[in-house]
């Protein structure tokens, strides 16, 4: 295994890149090798956080079992832990997560099936079908970047982003689906909404996804919407 480039992280972190562009397969393996590194219990590491094309390794800089060459000794472990990466592939969970593909809810359905030539019923039908996985978390804290998503049902993002992205917004853009955890701003084509949390710093995990869950979208309808959104008593 050769990176293409290893470069410090601010101060307290080094960015592993393996590519330029978004590989899916690339990014699967990434997300074995980044179990790898953590199964490794490395001291003086403190988080293994993997992206869409890259792994930054977090370390503690006061740690006293630190090496002082720490871009040499972050390559020579990513070499090492590559070697028994394979045995950790597709060890994600699977969360299933329910989607209201309303009109009330898929505020750019009928955007997207312009742009598409592909009726509302099919888009839905497409994008419950195909297997989807997590390629990142990131953006806000919790917010998974999903690939998958049909070629068919790739579009670009809005012309003009939303200030503010509802809740549990299910959006895609290019060849990927985005769950919002907060209202913020965003410029994905929004298909659906979902009712669960996606992410509550007082759960345990905090963040509904995790780099490498697969994601499995199910249809809801409007009133087990509602259901699902109320406060368990």
């Amino acid at each position: 295994m050769k990176t293409l480039r290893l470069s410090p992280l601010g101060d307290t972190a080094v960015y592993a890149e393996f590519g330029a562009t978004l590989d899916l397969e690339l990014n699967r393996s990434l997300q074995a090798l980044a179990v790898a590194l953590r199964a490794r219990a490395v001291p003086w590491l403190r988080d293994v956080v993997p992206a869409l094309c890259g792994i930054a390794l977090h370390f503690d800089p006061c740690h006293p079992q630190l090496p002082d060459a720490v871009l040499e000794a972050c390559e020579e472990l990513l070499q090492d832990c590559f070697k028994s990466a394979s045995k950790f592939e597709d060890s994600g969970r699977t969360v299933e997560v329910p989607v209201c593909y309303d009109e009330e809810f898929g505020l750019d359905l009928s955007d997207v099936s312009q742009r598409t030539s592909i009726a509302i019923k099919e888009i839905i039908k497409r994008h419950l079908k195909t297997q989807h996985w997590v390629l990142m978390v990131g953006f806000s804290p919790g917010q998974p970047y999903i690939g998958g998503l049909d070629p068919k049902l790739s579009v670009p993002r809005r012309a003009t982003p939303r200030t503010r992205m509802p809740i549990g917004a299910v959006a895609i853009a290019n060849a990927q689906t985005a769950v919002y955890p907060y209202e913020t701003p965003g410029g994905w084509n929004v298909i659906g909404r979902t009712p669960l949390t996606v992410f509550d710093p007082a759960r345990d995990p905090p963040s509904l996804f995790a780099p490498g869950d697969c994601v499995r979208f199910v249809a809801i309808t409007g009133e087990e919407f509602v259901k699902l959104s109320r406060p368990p008593h």
